[in-house]
Order: structure tokens, then sequence, then C-alpha cells
């Protein structure tokens, strides 16, 4: 694969460069989420289906709780790259000794936050009683190693800023070999449950942290990592702060959203919550794939923005919106009508629980692409520094419209169907709005930079 570090972000055709820059990301995804599926296939072929509840049970909780941070990592990432587009190198590098410190003390914070108060928030949950106990175990020592995994995100966010996507793939392709040893080891060798799956993983993320940071302490240019420049610089925080922030409340509140599902499907017992799991687990692989070219979006229309070439902006943002359905269309079609087959990988007894999976996955995995296109408009919009304006309108087009659901509609139609298809319904109305909201502002920063051009033109005269 060619190396993406030396892709020309700035100039076209852009769908090869797209294409280029995206792949990695999308296996790099893929990798990431097979840490969680690699913990649910071991623990449910040799710890049953209460294993595979216990740990799918933890999913959206840690979704909850480090959302906010790698939120911040996104800022740190759109800072870099508009950096980038600019020729600014100091810019660059003061944004990169800012970001791996907020990381660090990210990961100390989301440690004690994650240890103290995981047995409470699993309770609120209605986690079956069963598998509390294993839950518990599983987050605190999950948040026991959080700090590498919020380091890895901030590192990783500068590579693919500055257009290098092959790397994090690289390092994670070896964390995910050395996760999928560990839990074999753990689980079959020592005979460990879910406290071993989560050590492999705490682990493995490790190794993949470490070789960021030194792929960040050998490059040549305003990205490379240095210990004694490692300093909190406070314009560049304020900006990561205004970028990153509303980026990880939104995804904070999806996530609160998600909760208050996952609440709702814990009230059917067991079974379901298997089910639901192992579908849940699936549909990602089908949204980071989607997923990917959000965080493409946002790097394309970053350095173009930072290079004031507007024109760009949407051309690539739509680029990525094409790109986003096919695969979503593709894929979620693809795990729909095998679904059968893929779910009992993770559940060994099968039965009720594989038609649960399949169940959610018609009304979540089948129109999936809306979510794709909801998330790469997003992306534009922070790549032009617009942060807010996603994370109103996802606030009130789809977390809200979520929650309002659960304690509406589906208080009258409690089934798990009708609680699935509010996430269809939501990521429709949502992307709409998002769609009219960037339309508006690429064409209002077209018209503020032709006017600068203009003032520039004519002070030159």
């Amino acid at each position: 694969m060619r190396d993406t570090q030396r892709l020309d972000l700035c100039s076209g055709p852009f769908l090869k460069k797209i294409i280029l820059y995206t792949v990695p990301i999308i296996l790099t995804s893929m990798l990431q989420l097979l840490f969680n599926a690699a913990d649910l296939m071991v623990v449910g072929q040799f710890r049953g289906n209460n294993a595979v509840s216990a740990v799918g049970a933890t999913g959206s909780l840690v979704n909850l709780i480090v959302c906010l941070f790698v939120g911040l990592s996104t800022g740190a990432g759109v800072c870099v790259a508009q950096g980038i587009g600019a020729r600014d190198q100091e810019r660059v590098s003061r944004a990169v000794h800012t970001a791996i410190p907020v990381g660090v003390i990210g990961g100390a914070l989301l440690t004690v936050v994650g240890i103290v108060l995981s047995p409470v928030l699993l309770r609120l949950m209605d986690t079956p009683v069963n598998v509390v106990g294993m839950s518990t175990v599983y987050l605190r020592i999950y948040f026991a190693g959080i700090i590498p995994i919020m380091v890895f995100n901030f590192g990783a966010a500068i590579l693919r800023s500055a257009g290098d996507t092959k790397s994090p793939l690289i390092y994670l392709s070896v964390a995910g070999v050395i996760n999928v040893l560990l839990n074999l080891l753990f689980v079959v060798v020592f005979d460990r449950g879910v406290d071993g799956v989560a050590w492999a993983t705490t682990i493995s993320q490790t190794v993949a942290c470490v070789l960021v940071l030194r792929k960040l302490s050998k490059r040549e240019d305003g990205c490379r990592l240095e210990l004694k420049k490692l300093k909190i610089h406070g314009h560049v925080l304020g900006r990561i702060i205004r970028i990153g922030l509303p980026a990880g409340v939104q995804s904070m509140l999806f996530s609160i959203s998600n909760v208050l599902i996952q609440s709702s499907v814990n009230s059917f017992g067991e079974v379901v919550l298997s089910g639901n799991s192992a579908a849940a687990n699936l549909e990602g692989f089908v949204y980071m794939g989607m997923n990917a070219f959000q965080q493409t979006a946002m790097t394309f229309a970053g350095q173009n923005v930072g290079a004031g070439k507007y024109k760009n902006v949407g051309k690539v943002v739509r680029l990525n919106m094409a790109c986003a359905a096919v695969i979503g269309i593709a894929l979620g079609g693809l795990f729909f009508l095998f679904a059968k087959q893929l779910l009992p990988l993770y559940l060994k007894e099968g039965g009720d629980a594989v038609i649960h999976g399949v169940n959610r996955m018609q009304y979540v995995c089948l129109p999936y692409f809306l979510c794709g296109l909801m998330d790469v408009l997003s992306g534009g919009l922070r790549g032009m520094g617009a942060s807010v304006v996603p994370m109103i309108v996802s606030i009130l087009g789809a977390c809200g419209l979520r929650i309002l659901w659960i304690y509406t509609i589906f208080q009258e139609v409690h089934t798990p169907a009708c609680l699935y298809i509010s996430y269809p319904i939501s990521w429709l109305i949502t992307g709409a709005t998002l769609l009219v909201c960037f339309a508006v502002l690429l064409q209002k920063r077209k018209k503020q930079m032709q006017l600068f051009e203009q003032a520039k033109a004519a002070a030159e005269i």
C-alpha cells in the first residue's frame, strides 16, 4: 500500500486519495473492534452466554465514560491538520506537545472514575444480577489500563491528520495478534474468565500505545514528539477544547441514549441481552467501515481550510458521503444475510439468543448507511472548525429523539423491535438537518474567503 503520509490532501483528483487514506483507517478500526470481538468469542465459547452478557453489558458504559476525551483527540487532530494545511510547523508542534499530556491526564481521570463508579453505573443500567459481578470485574481492569488507550487515540489522531494512516494500522495489527494470543492463554490455559480477556485487552493496547509514541518521536516534521517539549499550551488547549469538547459531549449524549436503550434491552432478560450484545458487536464492523470516512472528511476538510481552499471542502465531503453509503449498504446487507451463521460465533448455546440478534440486525444493520451519511457531515463541519453545530443538531435530532421515544412510544409498544427502530429514524432526521447546516456554513465560509482575497488584492495595488 502506498505511504499515505506523502499524499497531498489539498489538490485533486480526490477519490483515489480518499480511498488510499481511508482503507488503513477502516482496517485499523476493525482491529480495534476485534479486541472486543475476540473477548466475546473466547469467553462465549469457553465460558458460555453469561460471560458474553457480562462483557457485552459494558460496551455502552465504556463508550459513555471515555468518549469525552476521545472527542478531545478529534479536536487535537483538527488543530494538527489545519496547521499542516497552513504550513505552520511550530503551530503543529505546539498542538502535538499539548495533545499527549491531555491524553495522559484524561486517562488518569478516567481510571479513577471507572474503578470507583463501575458497579454503581452497572446497577443503574439494570444489568442482570447474575452478570453484574463479572461486568464489574471487566470494567475495573479495563479502566485500570485506560491511560495507554487514551494516549494511543491522541497519537493516532495526530498521525492521521499528518496523512499517515498506515502506521496506526500496523501497530494495531501487532496488538491485535497479541490480544488474541493472550485471550487464549488467560482463558484456556490459565482458566480465567472475563478478567482474563480484560487483561489481554489492556496489555495489547499498551503495546500499541508504545509503538505510536515511538513513531511520533522519530518523525522529522512538526509532528515530532520530544519529551522536553511536552507542555500544555493554553491557547492550543483552548482550541482543542473548542473543537473537541462539543464532539466529546455529542458522543457522550449519544452514549447516554444508548445506555438508556441498553437498560431497556436489559429489561427483557438475559437471552435478549446476549443476542443484542452479539448483534451489536457485528454491527460495529459496519459502523467502523463507514465512520472511517468521517475521519477522512474531517482531515481533508481541515487541511483544505488551513490552506484556504474552501472550494475543495464540499467536493471531498460529497465523495466521502458516497463512499460511506456504499460501504454501509454493502456491509450491512452482507452481515444481515449471514447473521444466522455469524451470531453463533459469539453465542455457544445459540437458540433464542440468535433469533433476537437477527431481529435487532434487521432494524439497525440494514439501514446503517444513514448513520454513515450523518457522521461524514459531522466530520466535514468539524474539519471547518464548526464543532458546536453538529453537537446541537445531534443532541436534538438523535439523542433527544431516542430518549423521547423510550419514554413515550416504547412505553406503549414494549418490544425490542420498537426499541431498535428508533435508531434509523433518528439517523434520517439528524442527517437531513446536518446536510442543510453544512451547505449553509460552507457557502458562508466561501464568501468570507472571497472578501478576504478581494481585500488582500486591493491592498497590493
